[in-house]
């Protein structure tokens, strides 16, 4: 049996509690966790503080992903249309720079793939993409009640009108990679 190749991805497209039951959905992703990174607020975030939009931190997921068996790639895709990468610090109903489209790069491959990935996938938008591509700075997080929140809150409102469809749409065009 091949040995996993563990590598880490982290991307904001809104609230994290979409994009966390995105990923939890693929082959190949050992492990999902919402987060905060990207502000320049002092010491560690409350999803209070991040929801002020006041800190600069956006939500964003944490992914751990073996690599033998899912490509950075792959997952940028996934990300890239799972989510609105051309609206400005919105998705749908959550409004503001804590809900940005970004892709926070580990090391200049993740940078230069998600370049690409950008670029070729702007042709299928009707408007440019605004998905801000940025290098990791310190990942924090998020408080426990906030991890795996799709899993063990599925008939809440929010989970039901929001993020149930989401992954309606994920089954339908990422079929050949899901678990």
């Amino acid at each position: 049996m091949e040995e996993k190749t563990l590598q880490l991805m982290t991307v904001g497209g809104g609230c994290f509690w979409c994009v966390e039951a995105v990923f939890n959905e693929i082959k190949g992703v050992e492990k999902v966790v919402s987060g905060y990174t990207g502000g320049t607020a002092p010491g560690k975030p409350t999803y209070r503080e991040v929801c002020s939009g006041l800190t600069g931190h956006a939500e964003v997921v944490q992914i751990t992903y073996d690599a033998n068996v899912v490509s950075f790639e792959d997952l940028l895709l996934v990300f890239m249309t799972s989510h609105d990468p051309t609206t400005l610090n919105r998705q749908g109903a959550d409004v503001g720079t804590q809900y940005r489209s970004v892709i926070y790069y580990h090391n200049d491959f993740q940078k230069d793939v998600a370049e690409v990935v950008v670029e070729e996938i702007a042709q299928y938008y009707d408007n440019p993409i605004v998905t801000e591509i940025s290098p990791l700075g310190i990942f924090y997080e998020a408080e426990d009640y906030h991890q795996d929140y799709y899993a063990n809150n599925k008939e809440q409102m929010y989970c039901a009108a929001v993020i149930t469809p989401k992954l309606a749409k994920l089954r339908k065009m990422h079929a050949e990679k899901l678990k």
